[in-house]
């Protein structure tokens, strides 16, 4: 009996648990709603942790059980190689658990041959080994990035990837230089970074990155983990001669909390250490503010510079003190300092012949210069930044303060005067950004922008020139302009974003204002020290004030083949302007659309096509209006006779972008036309002693073709990057010379190729060639033409002698080649050694730079109608000996 209710007892139980299992059913199907078999599916609780389990039947069909009814916080997971894993939330065990599954980019398969480089493609990231590439004699991950296929290091430090510039340089996924990244590539040991990644579609806001429209690519050094344990550097000290010096001082450390990079150089051997402080991107920075003003109103002519590496041409003692310092709180906060000041002492001396070809007559002029140049530069910006999936802010405040002197000798058709340059600019400005996703996931953005800026600016010129038109024939002392152009700026706005699957619509509402207040005067200096305007038509007081209201709705849509975006901005500009003094008080009203759009399609894993259209309505500044008369140099006068300028223009463009990246194998092919109407023209008045400008109410049309084609490759058996390139341009443009109107049309064609080869274990050889043709013709009866032609050529060759000795010889040749103009030709040949003693860390160098100790340099400039020849003095022979430590 006993036995009997226990049998009962237990089948009790049993139908209770039985009758306490909840099912759940679903499906998981494709997105064309086709059912996918074999699917893993998981049911999760709160914590993540997995209740149960199963996979899909042939038609996507799954069920399991829950023994209670307390699902809150519940998930079913889907996953199958494939798609892209997805979950959903369960809120009704009665409803069918429905999944559709996305298919995702296969990873590229690493290439695994023995010796032999790889890449590896994850997503959007494309994965470069460092010591894949690296060699004994590279030290940091600028020499190595160089020969990475698919990346191009410019002579200024520029980073693109398959023709597109770099957005960002990370350190370990951290902004940590702000876009100047050039210290780092410079500093940073290549033995430190693991990899390099290359990011397409970089988006660094998180909330964002959902709806990714982000079009960018970035570089991000991933970092060894032993490397982040300790403060790494390294110090140089080297001495040379005639009387040179080149000394550095480099601290940096990557851990998690902290991440900085500090340096001190300076050097008088033509290495401009103001390089590391070049921001890339600060055009693109610039055209985002929409605060434009003059940069600067004055100088000291148009000297030029040499069409050599600035190693090769530059006299200089300069120092710069560059730090950058990044603190995290946590994974979504951290605050940045970026902290520079450089301090240079320049000297320039050259001899430049200029002729202007117009259809009856020749204007030519001589000139000589001498200069001593103290530029100098102090930046402090502080950036605090919260980076989370809910919210985002952003505060960025910078200070500029760059004063800047030139003082020169100079001669001008054997005319001598001296003159001194004062330009000084203060500029502080606050920008702030912030965005919040709500529960819906629509996005709410607010931004402010405050400048100002003031930047005076003193011309001194002695004894006065061009007496017939400044002094009414009388011989002079000189000349004094004096230009103030305070500048305060404001920019505003919200937004709101809409986002709903690959979706989104955003809505922006804004206003800006600009307030500048233009005064200038130029004096003459008479014989008896007296000072006096050199007229009325020489002094501005212009008030002007700008100020713009404007709305945009841009539509964005977002999958896996597709990105497509169009933008309807709306805005109405009105712009006053008044100068008592010159009798001028005017206003204008203008409402601008200005619709543009874009379209990504991928092709391919790899390969996607680009197309984009613009139109844009744009407004000048006052540089357009002022007419009092301003002596921007020794010979040019400028003044304005028309209205603010109105500028319309149509742009259009597309590009193919494909690579293999197993293959390394990357070609871009890029084609951009552009149409600009201007309302005005520059009429120039130009005579064998000076230059007299004004602008006129004409129109004005300037029509430009581009074409490239770029392709990197690299060759296993060779060990070798190839690169080649092609870039076509044709300009068709007016210009209004001695009242006579020409038409020209500008076309140029460049071809460059080059090679990283590794000849041997102990044997690395480069070249680099680069051949461009300029062919400049007015389109009138006995048309002038102009043609221009130059090859340079550039080869190293780097061998390991014994162990731990390294031989680098390197050489550079350049000809040009004008029909009106004898052939030029340069060889240029450098030496240099290095001994690493690895128990000390420490490296001996000793080099000599200019070995066939050339001292001068004649080149050739070629603009429309105008050949200019110039003959430079340039450092001859260099030798030095270095010691750097390595910490």
């Amino acid at each position: 009996m006993k036995h009997i209710l226990l049998i009962k007892l237990l089948c009790f139980i049993g139908i209770v648990s039985v009758s306490a299992q909840k099912p759940i059913k679903g499906t998981v199907k494709d997105s064309n709603g086709k059912g996918i078999e074999s699917v893993n599916v998981n049911l999760k609780d709160a914590e993540g942790n997995i209740i149960n389990f199963t996979r899909t039947n042939k038609n996507g069909e799954f069920n399991l059980s829950v023994k209670n009814d307390q699902i809150v916080g519940y998930k079913i997971e889907a996953s199958s190689i494939g798609y892209k894993k997805q979950s959903i939330s369960i809120t009704d065990l009665t409803q069918s658990q429905d999944l559709i599954l996305q298919a995702s980019e296969t990873n590229l398969e690493t290439v695994t041959v023995k010796n032999r480089p790889s890449l590896m493609a994850k997503g959007d990231t494309l994965n470069y080994r460092t010591s894949d590439f690296a060699d004994k004699q590279d030290r940091s991950i600028g020499d190595v990035l160089k020969k990475m296929p698919g990346i191009e290091v410019a002579e200024n430090g520029k980073i693109s990837y398959n023709g597109k510039s770099i957005s960002n340089l990370y350190v370990d996924g951290d902004n940590l230089l702000d876009d100047k990244y050039n210290i780092g590539t410079k500093s940073i040991p290549q033995g430190a970074v693991d990899k390099v990644q290359v990011i397409q579609n970089d988006q660094p806001i998180k909330m964002m990155r959902k709806n990714n429209m982000s079009d960018d690519v970035a570089l991000n050094l991933v970092i060894k983990d032993d490397a982040k344990l300790k403060v790494m550097g390294d110090a140089t000290i080297g001495a040379g001669t005639p009387d040179r010096f080149d000394e550095n001082l480099t601290a940096m450390l990557f851990n998690k909390k902290l991440k900085f990079i500090n340096n001190i150089k300076g050097n008088n051997i033509g290495n401009d250490p103001g390089i590391d402080l070049t921001s890339h991107n600060l055009s693109d920075y610039l055209k985002r503010l929409d605060n434009s003003k003059p940069s600067g109103l004055l100088s000291t002519g148009a000297a030029g510079v040499p069409s050599l590496p600035q190693s090769r041409y530059l006299f200089n003692k300069a120092g710069v003190l560059n730090l950058n310092n990044l603190y995290k709180f946590n994974q979504d906060l951290q605050l940045r300092a970026n902290i520079s000041y450089l301090y240079d002492e320049r000297k320039q001396q050259y001899n430049k012949f200029s002729q202007t070809y117009l259809s009856d007559q020749t204007i030519s002029y001589s000139e000589f210069q001498n200069n001593e140049i103290n530029p100098q530069k102090l930046r402090a910006q502080f950036n605090l930044n919260g980076n989370a999936e809910k919210h985002y802010l952003n505060n960025n405040f910078v200070l500029d303060y760059a004063p800047f002197k030139t003082t020169s000798a100079f001669s001008i058709n054997n005319v001598a005067a001296n003159q001194i340059l004062k330009q000084e600019t203060f500029d502080i400005s606050n920008e702030f950004n912030y965005r919040k996703k709500l529960k819906s996931d629509d996005v709410i953005n607010l931004y402010s922008y405050f400048n100002s800026t003031s930047q005076p600016e003193i011309l001194n010129i002695l004894p006065g020139l061009n007496a017939d038109v400044l002094n009414n024939g009388n011989s002079y002392l000189g000349l004094n302009q004096y230009i103030k152009l305070p500048t305060w700026y404001t920019n505003n706005y919200i937004s709101f974003a809409f986002v709903k699957g690959g979706f989104a619509q955003t809505y922006k509402a804004g206003f800006n204002l600009q307030q500048q207040n233009l005064n200038s005067e130029l004096y003459r200096i008479q014989n008896d020290q007296t000072s006096e305007l050199v007229s009325q038509n020489t002094v501005n007081d212009l008030k002007w004030f700008k100020n713009r209201v404007y709305a945009d709705a841009t539509y964005e849509y977002t999958n896996d083949k597709i990105k497509a975006g169009l933008s309807l901005p709306l805005s109405y500009n009105r712009i006053s302007y008044n100068d008592p003094l010159n009798a001028l008080d005017k206003s204008l009203q203008k409402l601008f659309l200005n619709p543009s759009m874009n379209i990504k399609y991928q092709t391919g894993i790899e390969n996607f096509v680009t197309a984009n259209y613009s139109f844009k309505n744009d407004l000048g500044g006052i540089d357009d209006v002022y007419r009092g008369t301003i002596l921007k140099n020794y010979r040019s006068l400028f003044a304005n006779d028309a209205p603010v300028s109105e500028t319309k223009a149509h742009n259009i463009g597309a590009g193919f972008n494909f690579r293999k990246a197993m293959q390394m194998f990357f070609l871009n092919v890029g084609a951009n036309y552009s149409d600009i109407e201007l309302n005005t023209i520059s009429s120039y008045s130009l005579s064998n002693n000076i230059q007299q400008r004004i602008v006129l109410p004409l129109e004005n049309h300037f029509k430009t073709l581009s074409l490239n084609a770029n392709t990197s490759k690299y060759i296993f058996a060779w060990k070798s990057t190839l690169n080649a390139g092609v870039i076509f341009s044709q300009s068709k443009y007016n210009q209004l010379q001695n009242g006579e109107l020409l038409p020209f049309n500008t076309k140029t064609i460049t071809y460059r190729a080059g090679i990283e080869a590794k000849l041997t274990n102990f044997v690395n050889w480069s070249y680099n060639a680069s051949y461009a043709v300029t062919d400049n013709r007015a389109e009138i009866a006995d048309a002038i033409k102009t043609n221009f032609q130059q090859l340079r050529q550039q080869s190293a060759l780097a061998i390991t002698t014994v162990r731990n000795v390294y031989l680098n010889l390197s050489a550079e040749h350049l000809f040009t080649h004008q029909s009106s103009q004898p052939n030029l030709k340069y060889l240029f040949a450098d030496m240099n050694v290095k001994y690493k003693i690895l128990k000390m860390k420490t490296d001996l160098e000793f080099g000599i730079t200019n070995l066939t100790n050339i001292k001068q340099f004649d080149a050739i400039y070629l603009s429309a109608n105008s050949l200019t020849t110039g003959t430079y003095l340039i450092p001859g022979r260099v030798a030095m000996l270095k010691a750097t430590f390595n910490f």
